[in-house]
């Protein structure tokens, strides 16, 4: 469960005292809620401008999580600095944009591969385990792979943002990027614009995945039906997909 959006919430009104004991709605306590209604793990993405999560919700989730902690950052000295510290269970290095409204496209390795290499280490060295934040394509997949890193994140933008036969061409790029990820060894976790209409489609197409990451849909949904059911009806209809036999 990605709870940035919870805090996209309270900064558009709190956002020059987000500590304040009047700031809500408060992100560290949905998320959990959120553990307690089935989600295995909680993400957030510290940015570098700070325009929802902040350090100190980083910090309460650290102290006060009950599941898997997942901190998506940029690749900067700064950041891996802050991780090394902080010893969240996960991180996962994603592209960066301050022009963007979220992460929009993948991690592009190639080019900077022995940068990201050192990062894996020292966070490795630290306890933490990590993911890339990647495109389903074979030559970054490939370089993930030598970077050392044990895991990656496919983006499913293109998949969700597909219509007509477009959707079918994104599955196929899903499920041959998990293939070969998990052929070389990777954990393959997957997000980005998974919604409770495409999400089962989704796994019943690209099988072995470890975890999904999924945010603004949940917490659009919990507007309407409040925080709890919208993370369970989601956990509900991950749940009854069914691994194929292989």
């Amino acid at each position: 469960m990605n709870v940035d959006h919870v805090a996209t919430v309270r900064q558009a009104r709190y956002r020059d005292n987000p500590a304040s004991r009047l700031a809500e709605p408060d992100p560290v306590a949905l998320a959990r809620v959120a553990e307690r209604a089935g989600a295995r793990g909680i993400t957030v993405h510290l940015r570098e401008d700070r325009r929802h999560i902040q350090e100190i919700d980083v910090r309460r989730l650290r102290q006060e999580g009950r599941t898997t902690l997942n901190l998506e950052m940029a690749l900067t000295p700064a950041m891996v600095a802050y991780a090394v510290k902080l010893k969240p269970d996960e991180v996962c290095l994603v592209p960066e944009n301050r022009q963007e409204v979220t992460t929009e496209g993948g991690l592009d390795l190639l080019g900077q591969e022995r940068k990201i290499a050192v990062a894996v280490k020292r966070l490795a060295a630290a306890g933490i385990e990590v993911s890339l934040f990647i495109d389903p394509d074979r030559a970054q997949i490939e370089a993930a792979h030598r970077t050392g890193a044990p895991c990656i994140e496919l983006h499913t933008g293109a998949y969700a943002n597909a219509t007509g036969a477009q959707v079918e061409r994104e599955l196929k790029r899903q499920r041959e990027g998990a293939a070969l990820a998990q052929s070389l060894g990777l954990r393959v976790n997957a997000g980005h614009g998974l919604n409770y209409d495409n999400v089962t489609r989704f796994l019943r197409a690209v099988p072995g995945l470890h975890t999904l990451n999924i945010g603004h849909a949940i917490v659009a949904h919990a507007l309407t039906v409040g925080f709890r059911a919208a993370v369970q009806e989601m956990v509900k209809r991950i749940e009854s997909v069914k691994e194929p036999r292989r």
